[in-house]
């Protein structure tokens, strides 16, 4: 048996993503398990994602737009961000942001695309 440390993620500025299970940390694809801190403002563009994304909110709130629509996610919740979706989150509260976030397959940066109109 061994012990494993989580991989800190380069991540935009305003967000620590830790990856305990993944391409990043282990070096394998089934699945991604990270550990996610949001500062308050944080925001990122839209995305589109080759995987599918289970998120479980641990503290504060996140905001997530997924293609047209909007849904607030606070402590306690959970969602789903379904592959090929255009996805943003962004942490609106006045508190840090902690969250779990489980990706099938694993994330990897070429799974995960910009998408048009990022902005909004």
């Amino acid at each position: 048996m061994e012990k494993l440390f989580p991989f800190q993620v380069p991540a935009t500025e305003g967000r620590k993503i830790f990856e305990h299970f993944g391409f990043a940390s282990a070096n394998f694809g089934d699945f991604s398990l990270a550990h996610v801190v949001a500062h308050p403002g944080w925001s990122e563009p839209n995305q589109i994602s080759d995987f599918d994304e289970y998120v479980v909110v641990l503290r504060g709130e996140l905001m997530v737009f997924v293609n047209e629509s909007s849904i607030s996610v606070s402590a306690g919740e959970s969602f789903v961000a379904p592959k090929g979706s255009k996805v943003r989150y962004s942490n609106v509260s006045h508190v840090d942001a902690e969250y779990v976030a489980l990706c099938m397959p694993a994330f990897r940066p070429g799974r995960i695309h910009l998408a048009e109109n990022s902005g909004s």
